[in-house]
C-alpha cells in the first residue's frame, strides 16, 4: 500500500481521536497539505507534509509512511515525524499557562488549592470557636448574671 486516505491515516496516527473527527477537521478546512485545503478522501503517500489546525496551534507532520489502520501510541513514530515550528509549540504553552493561571472563579469544580484554601477557611480553628461548646446548655459562661439582669429590666420596660 502506497497511499492511503488522509481522514484515515489522521485517526490511525492518534492525531484525532476518531474517523468522523478527522473527516469533519478536513471538511472544515482545519487539514491542509502544502498550503491547500484537502477533502477527506485525499490520498497521501510517504514524503507528504500535513498541516493540522487545532486552535490556537497548527501543527505540521511530515508523513514517514502511510498505514491503515489505528497503531499503538509507542509505534506512531515510525509514521510520522512532527515538524511544527518552534513559535507554534512555545504559543501552545503560553495558552497552557494562561488558561491555569486566568481560570474565571467558579467555573467548574475547584482546584485541590482552591479545596484546600476553601477547607482552611471554614476550619474551626480559624474561626476559633470550640466544637464542644453546647449552645443547649443553660450555665453559659459567656452569658453573666449581669446580663441575664439587663434582659429582664428590658422586658420589664
Amino acid at each position: 500500500m502506497t497511499e492511503v486516505r488522509i481522514d484515515k491515516w489522521l485517526w490511525a496516527t492518534r492525531i484525532f481521536k476518531t474517523r468522523t473527527i478527522a473527516t469533519d477537521a478536513c471538511k472544515l478546512g482545519r487539514v491542509t497539505m502544502n498550503g491547500m485545503n484537502v477533502k477527506p478522501s485525499r490520498l497521501i503517500k510517504a514524503g507528504d507534509v500535513i498541516s493540522v489546525k487545532k486552535p490556537p496551534v497548527t501543527y505540521t507532520f511530515e508523513v514517514l509512511n502511510v498505514l491503515q489502520n489505528r497503531v499503538g501510541a509507542k509505534l506512531v513514530p515510525n509514521y510520522l515525524r512532527n515538524i511544527t515550528t518552534r513559535d507554534q509549540l512555545e504559543l501552545l504553552e503560553m495558552v497552557k499557562i494562561d488558561g491555569f493561571v486566568n481560570r474565571q472563579k467558579g467555573q467548574g469544580r475547584p482546584t485541590k488549592k482552591e479545596g484546600r484554601e476553601m477547607k482552611e477557611f471554614t476550619d474551626d480553628a480559624f474561626f476559633g470557636f470550640d466544637d464542644d461548646f453546647d449552645w443547649d446548655d443553660d450555665t453559659n459562661p459567656l452569658w453573666t448574671a449581669e446580663d441575664e439582669a439587663n434582659l429582664n429590666n428590658e422586658k420589664a420596660k
